[in-house]
């Protein structure tokens, strides 16, 4: 992670698990953004997708088999059974013919979890930060209609951090006390200039 010193920092991640959720697609759009309709769907906005075995319009298949993390696209959900796709202009593709369909992973139920994630200098030193989803500073947000775990630190916060490097990680807590790391790694901080 990079924070920049003196900005709001927000990251969303979105957690999904296995097995992999495939809905058939009906029809696709030769449209910037491509609009696809899958019937009830199930995705709820910004939720990643990939589009797999489609006929005609081959050109917005994911290009792997499974596709790799890379191939899969941020949805937009329109209604219960369309999305688009903002990054995907399919206008010049080929005409889609029936057939393909939405791959993604299953988003998991965040009902009862807490999150936390600690930054320390090292592994097993000083703590320079810690961020929790309930008090005392809630600066994690857990939203299961979303499906969404989104990170928070304040303008004000990062201005007062006297660190430029660290290493952190990001723990979910089910109700049974079952502990998952989701992400884990360096951290650092861009000095801030204008201040």
């Amino acid at each position: 992670l990079e924070l920049l010193q003196g900005e709001t920092f927000v990251r969303v991640i979105r957690w999904g698990a296995l097995p992999h959720v495939y809905k058939a697609i009906t029809a696709i759009t030769q449209a910037a953004p491509a609009a696809i309709t899958s019937t009830a769907h199930g995705l709820a906005t910004g939720w990643p997708v990939a589009v797999v075995s489609v006929l005609g319009m081959t050109e917005i298949n994911a290009k792997n088999s499974p596709p790799r993390l890379n191939e899969y696209l941020q949805a937009t959900v329109v209604d219960a059974n369309t999305i688009t796709l903002n990054t995907v202009n399919s206008a010049e593709y080929a005409a889609y013919t029936p057939g393909g369909y939405l791959r993604y992973y299953t988003p998991v139920d965040l009902a009862g979890f807490a999150a936390r994630m600690t930054i320390k200098n090292r592994i097993g030193g000083t703590v320079l930060a810690t961020l929790t989803s309930g008090a005392p500073d809630n600066r994690i947000a857990l939203d299961n209609a979303a499906h969404t775990v989104t990170l928070t630190i304040s303008a004000t916060d990062t201005a007062a951090f006297e660190f430029t490097s660290g290493t952190y990680d990001l723990e979910m807590v089910a109700p049974t006390g079952a502990v998952t790391r989701l992400y884990q790694g360096a951290i650092t901080i861009s000095k801030e200039v204008t201040t």
